[in-house]
């Protein structure tokens, strides 16, 4: 990478106490794992607010559409302080390269899916998104955002990762002034990747970036870069990076004898089975791929989207 990751973290998930009652939610994950390989824009909407530490509870009233942030034990009402700050913050937040977000579960200021709502009686009634975290992600769809409880699935983790990542090399580029040249090379490099989570969008991609001399220089970056992040939206699956395995192993079928043939598509198959971690068939994969010396699969991301040492394709 040329440059910082810098994400977004909600600041309660770093140990920070600045919880309604003084406490956190320090998260190991992020801290000890993740802090290592990116930087951090700490975030807490309620201190920042103007809240203070402690506080009393808050929670979302109404419709979760445009809910109401009330202190529980007074009934106070703090929407117009919040959705002030709110709007104040996100605008600051537009003028960095942010390459992701981290938001702290089920808060009322923070939470992105699943908060609680409550009606007027003090009842349980709907759920929705906490008033930062609703703004956060409808000002910013394609920014990969998740919140810590999620990133406890390996898998959704893997995708948080893989999409922070490359959105860092898309800005690279950008920073580089890209050529088209540079623009066809990201492209190129991002095949496998892109075909291993949206195998359509893939295609539309490539025929975007033939024309990339056609096309005015703003208009190209903006479609470019929309379609490539709502591509990585996409989950990868078994089945999707089964077909990325096959397209890879295709490459040696000339050079590979049978024996070693039958050992690759064995590791694959047991891939498919849930039996091994992807990484198996990959290390094999890579290992003919330095000693054929293919340097087209060397410049492909999808063999290493993430340092190693995030050890997230070791997951069934």
């Amino acid at each position: 990478m040329n440059s910082d990751i810098t994400i977004g973290v909600s600041s309660c998930l770093l140990g920070n106490p600045v919880r309604y009652d003084g406490g956190h939610k320090r998260d190991d994950y992020i801290t000890t794992t993740l802090a290592k390989h990116v930087e951090f824009v700490v975030v807490c909407p309620e201190c920042e607010a103007g809240f203070g530490v402690p506080r009393k509870a808050m929670r979302l009233y109404g419709d979760p559409a445009s809910p109401r942030l009330v202190i529980r034990e007074t009934g106070e009402d703090k929407t117009e302080q919040m959705t002030t700050w709110v709007h104040k913050k996100i605008e600051e937040l537009s003028k960095m390269q942010l390459c992701g977000f981290i938001l702290k579960s089920k808060s009322p200021s923070c939470g992105m899916e699943r908060v609680k709502m409550y009606n007027t009686k003090g009842a349980v009634a709907a759920s929705g998104s906490g008033l930062f975290g609703g703004a956060l992600t409808s000002r910013f769809p394609l920014l990969p955002i998740e919140e810590e409880g999620r990133l406890h699935d390996e898998a959704i983790r893997e995708h948080f990762v893989v999409r922070i990542f490359a959105h860092r090399r898309w800005l690279d580029l950008l920073k580089a002034k890209a050529t088209p040249a540079r623009i066809v090379e990201f492209h190129t490099q991002h095949k496998y990747l892109l075909m291993a989570h949206n195998p359509a969008m893939l295609r539309e991609l490539g025929k975007l970036t033939a024309r990339v001399k056609e096309l005015k220089t703003n208009d190209f970056f903006r479609t470019y870069e929309n379609l490539f992040m709502e591509a990585l939206k996409t989950r990868s699956s078994v089945k999707k990076n089964v077909n990325v395995l096959q397209h890879l192993s295709g490459y040696f079928k000339k050079q590979l004898t049978p024996d070693e043939r039958e050992e690759l598509g064995s590791l694959i198959e047991e891939y498919r089975n849930g039996l091994v971690p992807i990484l198996v068939p990959l290390t094999l994969i890579k290992h003919y791929i330095r000693k054929y010396h293919a340097e087209y699969l060397l410049r492909q991301y999808y063999l290493s989207p993430h340092p190693a040492e995030l050890l997230l394709r070791n997951h069934p």
